[in-house]
């Protein structure tokens, strides 16, 4: 193999490489592959190459090659010049060589010719075409002899768009000056990468720590037109690659090596592939995605979070879709059971209602005589007042005192009335604080009559301190009043005398309030009280059993409790426990 300048240099080195690979690929036969270097390429001087001659005759007098692989122009031009003076009957690869540097009337029926074909008109269009608004592209190039040779071919090529964008040179500065005028190019510059071997100093540019160096520098973005110089520097375009000539270089070499004569073999240049851009350079100088040309290749793109993680976003995704379907559904039941609570609470509020007329209507007797009493004395009152004004002399301060009677009476006869009007009159819970000692004693008033009429004792044990919860004043005198009659009903068969009913309340030690109604009355039988509060359970021959399924309703709305129990000594207790308001309760702290 027969290397152009020396196996470092791209975009020969890269070919180089590849070659070697298809060949052990492609060969059925192993291979002693030796490898040269043409370093008189890197000048114009071409003394040296007899020398060069004489040394590769030397080395293989005594043992022939089979074939010869010129990788490059440069390598390409050297054995034309020389094929008779040595190996004139060994066969012969012209590879990686542009068909302009080939000349074709000088072969020999030993030398197959694999060339490529550079269209620098289509890798300028595509510059133009992904940055539209280039006005400047500068060619960098060296000055070895195949520099000045492309320098000339572009120019020449390229020469339709002289209107459209400006060209500039490299090959008359030293590559530091190169790297100075790069970082400091007008706007809407781009620099296109032709080869810098040899610059203006003479300074000799190995491998692609040239490229590599102008990239981290420059203002601009760079194009070239071989895979070679691809995936680190460049943003890309239509180029010629590797894979292409180095398979189809292999193929020939193994015919070659298989007995075909050389002449007989022949192969079309191969063209600019496919466009291909790297997406990182795209990024770093903003060229858009839809201004590639159709068909466009986009490589090292980054992935997306989607893409990288995929199956782990997919799983949260679902989790997260699962949770909120639950959430959503926890809160379609929450709402449901709400609307289900507050219907249940307003019937609850509706049958508590009819449950105190109800009530009403039993005391209706006893009610009507407490009336009478205080209706009757007005009367009485209103009638001794008369005659004393009918009087000669009547006694103004007798008078004074009537009516002072009747204004007495008056006002309790209203109370009476104010009281039932409270116990029937049907309101929206609005909790406030009520004094749980003063309602306990408003409804042993309104039961007063009634107990008298059926020889019942009411007497309280009221705390010393005031009680208060948060609740209706009016649905808490409804339990106590169903707990009281409920009593009364029960003593039906208590001889008179024994008949009484006690309400006691007391602050308890866990801050909350106890309100017991006792009676002496049989009692509950044991197995009958897990069931008091059910709806519908009564003792009662007339009962309808919702009186105390209503105050349990009414004392848990509350936020408390109610049970039943038995006294030692005989009789039934019912105690309710409900919270302290939470103001009261904090005073007393």
């Amino acid at each position: 193999m027969l290397h152009s300048f020396g196996r470092d240099f791209r975009p020969w080195s890269e070919y180089g490489k590849a070659i070697r690979t298809e060949l052990d690929r492609q060969s059925p036969w192993p291979l002693d592959i030796t490898d040269h270097s043409l370093v008189t390429a890197r000048s114009i001087d071409e003394f040296p190459e007899a020398a060069f001659i004489d040394y590769l005759r030397a080395i293989y007098a005594k043992r022939p090659l089979d074939l010869i692989l010129s990788i490059g122009a440069p390598a390409a031009a050297f054995v034309q010049r020389h094929r008779n003076d040595f190996f004139a009957n060994t066969p012969m690869v012209f590879t990686v060589v542009e068909q302009r540097r080939v000349e074709y009337s000088a072969l020999s029926s030993n030398d197959a010719v694999v060339a490529v074909r550079i269209n620098y008109l289509a890798a300028f269009e595509n510059i133009l075409r992904v940055l539209p608004n280039t006005k400047n592209v500068n060619v960098v190039v060296g000055t070895s002899p195949i520099e000045k040779f492309w320098k000339d071919a572009i120019a020449k090529e390229i020469e339709p768009l002289a209107n459209r964008v400006a060209i500039s040179w490299t090959d008359q500065l030293t590559f530091e000056d190169l790297l100075k005028q790069a970082a400091a190019l007008p706007p809407h510059s781009a620099i296109f990468w032709e080869l810098m071997i040899v610059d203006a100093a003479g300074v000799v540019h190995e491998g692609g720590t040239a490229l590599k160096r102008l990239h981290a520098v420059t203002n601009a973005p760079i194009f070239s037109y071989d895979e070679s110089f691809f995936g680190s520097q460049i943003v890309g375009g239509p180029m010629l690659l590797v894979q292409d000539s180095s398979r189809q270089t292999a193929s020939v070499a193994v015919r070659l090596l298989g007995g075909e004569k050389a002449s007989s073999i022949e192969t079309p240049p191969i063209q600019f592939a496919q466009p291909r851009f790297d997406w990182r350079e795209m990024q770093r100088w903003g060229i858009s995605e839809a201004l590639l040309p159709p068909g466009s290749e986009v490589d090292f793109r980054e992935p997306t979070a989607w893409e990288n993680y995929r199956w782990q976003m997919a799983a949260i995704t679902g989790a997260i879709l699962l949770q909120a379907s639950l959430i959503g559904g926890l809160l379609y039941e929450h709402r449901r059971r709400r609307n289900a609570e507050i219907d249940a609470r307003q019937r609850m509020f509706e049958l508590a209602h009819m449950n105190r007329h109800a009530t009403a209507g039993e005391m209706s007797a006893s009610i009507a005589h407490e009336l009478n009493q205080p209706l009757g004395a007005i009367l009485n009152n209103t009638e001794v007042a008369e005659l004393m004004l009918n009087s000669s002399s009547p006694n103004l301060d007798e008078i004074k005192d009537v009516l002072s009677d009747i204004k007495r009476d008056n006002q309790r006869a209203s109370e009476v009335i104010r009281r039932l009007r409270n116990l029937l009159k049907k309101s929206v819970f609005e909790p406030q604080q009520v004094e749980l000692n003063q309602t306990l004693h408003e409804v042993f008033e309104i039961l007063s009559v009634q107990a008298l009429g059926r020889n019942v004792t009411l007497s309280s044990d009221l705390s010393p301190q005031p009680l208060r919860v948060s609740g209706d004043r009016i649905q808490l005198q409804q339990v106590i009043l169903n707990l009281i009659i409920n009593g009364m009903d029960a003593m039906s068969d208590v001889p008179k005398s024994q008949r009484r009913i006690t309400g006691r309340t007391a602050l308890l030690s866990n801050g909350s309030v106890e309100i017991a109604i006792s009676d002496s009355g049989p009692g509950i039988p044991p197995d009958e009280l897990d069931h008091v509060f059910e709806p519908f359970f009564t003792t009662k021959n007339d009962g309808m059993g919702m009186g105390l399924s209503i105050a349990r309703t009414i004392v848990e709305a509350h936020g408390g409790r109610i049970r039943a129990e038995t006294q030692v000594g005989g009789g039934a207790v019912f105690r309710l426990n409900l919270p302290l308001a939470t103001g009261y309760r904090s005073q007393e702290q």
